[in-house]
This record gives C-alpha cells, sequence and structure tokens, in this order.
C-alpha cells in the first residue's frame, strides 16, 4: 500500500485521466478491500483541500462475507444517504449487497447456480435499507438472477414501498422483457456498461449470436420507459474510456471488431450520449442538477477533439477533450486551448509508470512502451 501522500497523488493522477476523456462525474459502484470510512479517506482529503477534479457519488459495497447485515446497519446508523456535496457524497449501498446474490460476468465459465440462501439474506438487507430509505444498487449480469433478487424485491415492497429510493440493477446482460417490466413496476432502474465490448466473443461462442444480438437489450429498455443509464464498469471489468463504450452502444462492435447487435439493438449517437449524460444523473438522484448544458445546472463540460455527430464511427473511440470543465473550472485543456491548462502534477511514486504512460490510446512513441497498445 502506497503512503497516504502518494495515494493522493496518484488518485489525483488518475482524476486528471478521466479529465482528458470528458469525465466530469463518476458513480463510484465499490469493490472488495475498499470499506467505508477508512479506504475512502484520500477522497475525502481531496475533496476537503479543493484539489478534486471528478464529482464522485460513491456507493458502500458490502465487505464481510454472511456478515452483510452487520456492515450495512452500522453504515445507516453513522451514514445518510446523499451526505456530502456536489463533489462526493454517499449515494447509497451496492453493488454488492449480499455475496449470496452475486453472480459473475466471466463468459469463459458457466453461468453460476447461486446457493438457496440467497433469497433470506438479500431480504434481510433488502428491508434494511428500504426502512432507512438508502437507495440501492445490486450486480447481476443473468436474468436468472435478476428473476430471483426481483421476487425478493417484490415481497419487501408490499412491506416497505422501494418506489422514490432510485434503486437499480446493475449490468444486466440476459435480462428477460419480464423482468425489464418487473424493475419498472417497482420504480427501479437499469445500469449497463460495455462489458460486451470486451467480452462479446466470450459471449458468442458460450450462448450463440442470437442470444448475444439481445445481450444486453438496449433499445427495449428504452422503449420499456425504465430509468437508464451507462457506463464503463472500470477499471477492472472494462476500460474507463467513455468513448469506447459509445461506440459500442453505436455500432454495436466489440473492440476486436465481431458486430454483436443488429439495427434493431443500436442507438443513434444523441440517444448514446443521453444515457451517459442526463440517463446516468438519475442513478445518482442527480437529475436536474447535471447532465444537460442549460441553466441552473452545474457547470460541467467537455470540448472534444472532433464532432462526434459527425466523424466517421470507427473515429469515435479516439475521441479526446481538449478543454474539460467542472464546477466552470478548467481541470484539462491542451490544443487551441493549452494555455488554460492546470499545473502539472509531480509523479509519485518515481518508479510509477504514469511518468512514461501517456494515458488511453497513447501513441508508443508517447508512453514510451515497447508493447502494442490495443
Amino acid at each position: 500500500k502506497l503512503p497516504f501522500e502518494e495515494q493522493l497523488n496518484s488518485t489525483r493522477h488518475f482524476m486528471r485521466e478521466l479529465n482528458r476523456l470528458g469525465v466530469t462525474s463518476v458513480i463510484d459502484a465499490g469493490g472488495g478491500f475498499q470499506n467505508y470510512p477508512q479506504d475512502y479517506e484520500v477522497v475525502t482529503a481531496l475533496n476537503r483541500d479543493g484539489l478534486s477534479t471528478v464529482r464522485l457519488a460513491a456507493n458502500l459495497f458490502t465487505q464481510r462475507a454472511n456478515q452483510e447485515l452487520d456492515d450495512f446497519s452500522a453504515w445507516v446508523k453513522g451514514v445518510k444517504a446523499g451526505q456530502g456535496d456536489d463533489m462526493f457524497r454517499i449515494n447509497g449501498a451496492g453493488e454488492m449487497l449480499v455475496y449470496s446474490a452475486a453472480d459473475f460476468e466471466d463468459f469463459l465459465e458457466p453461468r453460476p447456480e447461486l446457493p438457496a440462501r440467497m433469497e433470506p439474506d438479500l431480504s434481510a438487507v433488502l428491508r434494511l435499507l428500504a426502512k432507512e430509505r438508502w437507495p440501492f444498487r445490486l450486480h447481476a449480469t443473468y436474468d436468472e438472477t435478476i428473476t430471483r433478487a426481483l421476487d425478493v424485491f417484490e415481497a419487501v415492497d408490499r412491506e416497505v414501498p422501494l418506489a422514490g429510493m432510485h434503486w437499480f440493477i446493475d449490468h444486466a446482460e440476459t435480462i428477460s422483457p419480464r423482468n425489464i417490466d418487473r424493475i419498472r413496476a417497482l420504480g427501479g432502474g437499469i445500469a449497463i456498461q460495455h462489458r460486451m465490448a470486451y467480452q462479446g466473443e466470450r459471449f458468442i461462442a458460450r450462448y450463440g449470436k442470437a442470444k448475444a444480438e439481445q445481450s444486453p437489450p438496449v433499445k427495449r429498455m428504452l422503449a420499456a420507459g425504465v430509468p437508464l443509464g451507462a457506463g464503463t464498469d472500470a477499471t477492472r471489468v472494462a476500460s474507463y474510456n467513455p468513448f469506447v463504450s459509445l461506440y459500442w452502444l453505436i455500432t454495436g462492435k466489440t473492440v476486436g471488431g465481431t458486430t454483436l447487435y443488429t439495427e434493431a439493438n443500436r442507438l443513434d449517437r444523441m440517444d448514446a450520449l443521453r444515457l451517459w449524460t442526463a440517463g446516468s444523473a438519475w442513478f445518482s438522484s442527480e437529475q436536474g442538477r447535471k447532465g444537460a448544458l442549460v441553466p441552473g445546472q452545474l457547470a460541467d463540460l467537455a470540448v472534444l477533439s472532433a464532432d462526434y455527430f459527425s466523424i466517421p464511427d470507427e473515429d469515435i473511440k479516439r475521441l479526446e477533450s481538449v478543454l474539460t470543465l467542472v464546477g466552470g473550472k478548467a481541470v484539462h485543456a491542451a490544443a487551441e486551448f493549452a494555455a488554460l491548462a492546470p499545473p502539472a502534477l509531480p509523479v509519485l511514486p518515481a518508479w510509477s509508470p504514469v511518468a512514461k504512460f501517456g494515458g488511453y490510446g497513447a501513441p508508443l512513441a508517447m508512453s514510451g512502451c515497447e508493447c502494442s497498445l490495443f
């Protein structure tokens, strides 16, 4: 583990890399070894000192199998959902609510059969979150997982209504039309990510091309009117580059060039962009506060290196920002806006690859490495 000062430095570098790609806000789904509050001291300090350049809404992810209810019971007593400010706030619970309800996204492997204890485990945590009005998200790749989870959600909803809680299912690659409708009826949403852009070929090999054409069924979700947002699931499962995700939504292709989707499940450029902006604001309960360039919303924007709406499809994944503003302040600037760029940061520790790596998609001459970049 890096010393605290080096953690601060590396986090600032990653925020600036996101700013270079036009990112001004993220919703963090948590993860293993990310316990609150101790593992959030870095982002708390950066926000306190006015050094954050990416708005962060953080979900709290249970850390202890078989003790999930204890984790969330402690958190709801000490933390209010929404606690914080426009730069760093607690968004709710998840994406791991209980370990017994967790499937995975490795399509090299068969779909996991989740244990019988999933339902009672999930029910106990969900009742607590519903009573405390804590928004939540649940990782669920497969329709079979979603079906069982929604059975629990519907039972809890009969006791403590879930409407208005901004809860949602994450990923949902193989969700059925019936379960989309069940989510909508309960007032939930669906957050999709471009994992299929990286694993589409593996999915086809296991489940077939016909199944892949509707995994996830993005157009059907939009038609159903369920709240829908798009993201990346970075950094372990997919790239943090939003333009690779937009390319996937628009072309229906993997990064390897395989066509997954027909026109029936591809989005036009405006609809894809809306999922990434106004659509995703719902998932941090910030609709009307961010996601559009209109008076009264946060002064966050990115000026791109080329016209997103007119460039060839293949050039979308090569876009980056030449000017990124957060709260009206330039957090990244290049090309004709270079004079507005914030001062360069030192790289700590000195051996960090950041000193050589030019960022996502950097040419070899810039990165200084001898590997091939995908």
